[in-house]
């Protein structure tokens, strides 16, 4: 899908917004705990590439990324820090984490027998160690190691494997961003079951999460955090913990009236006629739609033009909606999406609301063809 430059719907980023966030953060970790700065899904909408540097000069020492693909954008943009794949690798793609020089996610002993395969085939070609990072499944039931003897059992394999590093053991934690504590604690009893159970640990130890870390940064062993949501200025919690300082919303979602028109009473407003007008109204149109990320289900959801909220009526459409203006407005009026209007404000929490969902998955959704515009 390109990129579309040449029309008025823009996601501004904010640099400063994001480095206050990392620096907010960065100032709260213990001497020797390090930032590794989330940037998996494109840097969840805001663009990885572009967030990686902003991350590095706020304080970050390191990456984490979803996939092996993800990891080697970053490599071939210039960024030399650590990287480490939350994910799953192939075994048959080792040689390419060999050399991009990348740290992977280990979660059965299956796969350590097969890589050990992979990598002496390949011991003709290169002989550098892969860095590991032992996953423990202790309540979120996705990936990684159920006990501390499989932890156990993996850790000896890779230590006595040439071709392997053991470079760091964690867990994920399902509820950390809940009032109610008591899984994640159940959780983390089980992580520091496993690290008692070891007779050492690898360089780097980490179980936090943007929640983690916010919620519950006293409770958790480890030497690094995985900062994620947080950095982008979002709450993980939603709106169900208040925010241990202020996080600043690095994202806004603008574009501007393309069309302005008066409609007479009984006209009907997009595809399937589900807006009827009652009386005269004013209908602008605005050029963003599902195929950019927006999707059907905005509509009678309201955008702020000159400050005023003004609801989304008839079907959004693949490229464009129509909203009900209160009065005319000059073509070339700036809409405001997501972000401040005139002292008015649409948070990302506000889509997510009238979505049903999580502020995660709406800046995950739109889509490439909404240019990221950088700002400081």
């Amino acid at each position: 899908m390109v990129v579309t430059y040449h029309r008025p719907t823009r996601a501004i980023i904010h640099r400063k917004a994001m480095k206050e966030n990392i620096k907010n953060e960065v100032e709260r970790l213990p001497e020797g705990v390090e930032l590794f700065a989330v940037v998996k899904a494109d840097g969840y909408g805001h663009g990885a590439v572009a967030t990686a540097h902003v991350a590095l000069s706020a304080g970050a020492t390191g990456f984490c990324v979803a996939t092996l693909d993800e990891a080697i954008e970053l490599r071939e943009a210039g960024i030399t820090e650590p990287i480490l794949v939350l994910s799953v690798v192939f075994p048959s793609y080792l040689s390419l984490v060999i050399d991009y020089d990348l740290s992977i996610t280990v979660a059965t002993k299956d796969w350590l027998i097969e890589a050990q395969k992979v990598l002496n085939d390949l011991e003709e070609t290169t002989t550098a160690p892969i860095k590991i990072h032992i996953k423990a499944d202790t309540g979120m039931g996705r990936i990684g190691f159920l006990t501390a003897d499989e932890v156990k059992e993996a850790a000896a394999f890779i230590e006595a494997s040439p071709d392997m590093i053991w470079e760091g053991l964690f867990t994920h934690f399902a509820t950390a961003d809940e009032q109610d504590t008591s899984y994640w604690h159940k959780q983390a009893d089980r992580f520091n079951g496993i690290i008692q159970a070891l007779a050492h640990l690898p360089r780097y130890v980490h179980s936090s999460n943007s929640a983690t870390a916010l919620w519950h940064d006293k409770e958790m062993p480890g030497n690094m955090i995985r900062y994620g949501i947080g950095m982008y200025g979002l709450n993980p919690s939603g709106h169900e913990l208040p925010e241990t300082y202020p996080l600043i919303p690095a994202m806004e979602l603008v574009s501007e009236l393309i069309q302005v028109k008066e409609l007479p009473s009984g006209e009907g407003v997009g595809y399937g006629k589900t807006y009827d007008t009652p009386e005269r109204e004013w209908i602008g149109t605005v050029p963003i739609g599902y195929a950019d990320g927006w999707v059907r289900k905005m509509q009678g959801f309201s955008l702020l033009v000159d400050g005023e909220f003004c609801e989304i009526i008839g079907r959004v459409c693949m490229d464009q909606l129509m909203i009900r203006l209160p009065h005319e407005f000059k073509v070339g009026t700036k809409v405001t999406l997501i972000g401040r209007n005139n002292g008015q404000e649409i948070t990302m929490q506000d889509v997510a609301n009238h979505l049903g969902t999580i502020h995660y998955e709406v800046c995950c959704i739109l889509s490439e063809r909404v240019p990221r515009i950088y700002q400081e």
